[in-house]
């Protein structure tokens, strides 16, 4: 490689280069293409934010023949570098050489961008090679070598990209878009792919959903209602088809929730912030993510009993979500679209905190013991999204099963057939046990990890064609 005035690179310099193009060249043709690219980064269990290998490859190809040789490999990283150098120096605040958690806040509003103090030390912690709580120049350009941009904005979106999963309880508490991400209209494109990996996931997985919310009401000791029996039953009622049914309106319900829950939880931050004069850390996070949940299941709250209603209802006794609702309103009342509603919100609290307690627990955990992994492989956060939302789910099943029972109670508000919160708690212990605040747990977990695959891969689909 020849030694040109500013880009001159010693020999040590240029054999690590070639090092790592002869990683990211798979089939070994002396040349790199997108495809090859996209494998490398799988195979070195890197981050792949969509669009980075297009981008590392169109920033690097010097001829743009669509390809990457060595030359313009080592030429490309070199200069890379250098720029990484230059935005090592200006975050290395005190001149120390290293980079701490306070001088990564400070540096990055100093450009218009904002992260709490507990995301700059998991950033930091990430990067951390040897354990210090500090980034030295030599991990800054390891962990960011391969990214195509030494933009502090593109670098921010490469730290924060996460996966995304519907288990089809929309109680968790909802994600955070940057400013950056806001200004540049991809926080609604992020709330699109989720919704329709949402919208897919669901209706995958609705036999199980509707099972549940059949062995939920109707399974008892003494009729031993269980997953093979319940889907017979189902079968022989309705078809095929009417393993679907309720699964329409679970469908249109994700956008206008997840609208209002992204809303209210960005009021609330603003709010709460303010209020306690801090970051949002996790405690805060929690508080602003529950409360703009039970805001969000207040507002939809009505389409949550026709929902039930209809995975319950026999052939023909509903036209639709429309006939359904007038039904109801004219049969029982306004109160009726209301039934369940105080173990639903109460049902947030344990749900939203085990599950975001367990995730970052699980998720600091990884990363102290995986030092020497700069990222994780996404097989991580969807394991850690998996075993906080089951353990999430365990403690506020109890009320999700009143909930439901209550829903489908017809009732009039006022007649005393229409058991509050307390009175079904005491039947339900009295003749099922324990064990009879569970029912229908079964096809919930069963539908876990169908709902995670899918609606991870769709998500990253919808990323892909939206250009985010």
């Amino acid at each position: 490689m020849g030694n040109e005035g500013a880009y001159a690179i010693s020999p040590q310099k240029e054999a690590n280069y070639r090092r790592i193009f002869e990683q990211l060249d798979v089939d070994k043709d002396g040349k790199i293409d997108l495809s090859e690219l996209k494998e490398a980064y799988r195979r070195m269990n890197m981050l792949q934010v969509p669009g980075q290998a297009q981008k590392f490859l169109t920033a690097s190809d010097s001829n743009k023949d669509g390809e990457l040789d060595v030359t313009e490999f080592v030429k490309y990283l070199h200069e890379h570098e250098m720029h990484l150098k230059l935005m090592f120096k200006s975050i290395d605040r005190d001149k120390d050489g290293r980079i701490s958690a306070a001088e990564m806040v400070q540096s990055l509003k100093s450009v218009g961008l904002s992260i709490t103090d507990e995301e700059a030390r998991d950033i930091v912690r990430r990067i951390d090679k040897d354990g210090s709580s500090f980034i030295d120049i030599d991990e800054w350009i390891q962990h960011h070598l391969l990214h195509p941009s030494a933009d502090m904005k593109d670098i921010l979106y490469y730290w924060r990209h996460a996966t995304y999963m519907d288990l089809g309880e929309n109680l968790l508490v909802p994600d955070e878009f940057s400013a950056d991400e806001k200004l540049s209209g991809r926080w609604w494109k992020l709330l699109v792919a989720g919704g329709t990996a949402g919208a897919v996931s669901r209706s995958c997985t609705a036999p199980l959903d509707r099972l549940k919310v059949l062995m939920q009401v109707h399974a008892t000791k003494a009729n031993q209602l269980g997953i093979k029996s319940g889907f017979k039953a189902l079968h022989e009622e309705g078809g095929l088809r009417g393993l679907w049914r309720g699964n329409g309106i679970n469908v249109i319900k994700i956008a206008p929730e997840s609208a209002l829950k992204f809303f209210a939880f960005e009021k609330l931050k603003q709010i709460i912030g303010q209020e306690s004069g801090q970051e949002m850390n996790a405690k805060y996070r929690f508080l602003a993510g529950s409360l703009a949940g039970a805001f969000s299941q207040t507002c939809i709250y009505p389409l949550e009993v026709i929902k039930t209603r209809l995975a319950l209802r026999k052939t023909g006794q509903y036209k639709g979500i429309l006939d359904c609702g007038v039904k109801i309103l004219s049969q029982e009342g306004v109160g009726a679209f209301f039934k369940g509603y105080v173990p639903n919100i109460l049902g947030i609290i344990p749900y939203a905190g085990i599950d975001l307690c367990i995730y970052e627990t699980l998720r600091n955990y990884w990363m102290k013991n995986h030092s020497d992994t700069s990222v994780p492989s996404v097989f991580v956060p969807l394991g850690c999204g998996v075993v906080s939302s089951t353990c999430g789910q365990l403690a506020s099943y109890p009320f999700a099963l009143i909930r439901t029972k209550m829903q489908a109670n017809k009732g009039t508000v006022k007649r005393m057939d229409n058991p509050n919160m307390v009175s079904l708690a005491k039947t339900i212990f009295q003749t099922e046990g324990l064990f009879g605040f569970y029912r229908g747990i079964g096809p919930n977990f069963l539908k876990v990890a169908p709902a995670v695959g899918i609606s991870y891969v769709v998500y990253e689909k919808m990323k892909a064609n939206l250009k985010v």
